[in-house]
């Protein structure tokens, strides 16, 4: 039976609703592992967002770092010190540009990272395990729209101070 163009409507809408709802709790949750992923590694939140984007993109400024975190340049200083004290990153100069100094992620800070989200990547690759092609091409589309909404919202935000 072929249902109506009505309540095809109505659970489209039911189930946006439902992801809608779950998404907070979602967000919550990351944000929690994050903070307590960043006190057993002895950084705090923001510090486990840099190494994320240092493993991301790879060696970079202290002032594109900051762009990217959207912190003040002294912020990222303090940032950059502590995750240097912990090991998680190495200052050098730039091979192309001596005045500039890279900051790189070590060896042993992305490890260190790397194994206290082995867990939950475990976990996700069985949550994912149920989708097909399709499914995982829809989730990723919607994660990377999701990322570009959520970025969009940060910049209308920081426009309307």
């Amino acid at each position: 039976m072929t249902k109506s163009p009505e309540d095809a409507a109505a659970d489209r809408d039911a189930a946006v609703r439902t992801i809608l709802d779950a998404l907070p709790s979602f967000v919550s949750a990351v944000v929690q592992l994050n903070e307590l992923i960043a006190e057993r590694m002895g950084v705090v939140p923001t510090d486990l967002h840099c190494l994320h984007e240092l493993r991301r993109f790879g060696p970079t400024t202290a002032r594109d770092l900051a762009d990217r975190l959207g912190r003040s340049p002294g912020a990222v200083s303090r940032m950059i010190d502590r995750l240097d004290a912990a090991g998680c990153v190495s200052r050098a100069d730039d091979p192309d540009d001596r005045r500039r100094v890279l900051i790189t992620p070590t060896g042993h800070g992305l490890r260190r990272v790397a194994d206290y989200y082995a867990g939950l990547t475990a976990r996700t690759r069985d949550d994912l395990a149920d989708l097909d092609e399709d499914g995982l091409r829809a989730l990723a589309g919607f994660l990377h729209a999701g990322h570009d909404s959520t970025h969009a919202e940060i910049v209308r935000l920081r426009s309307t101070r």
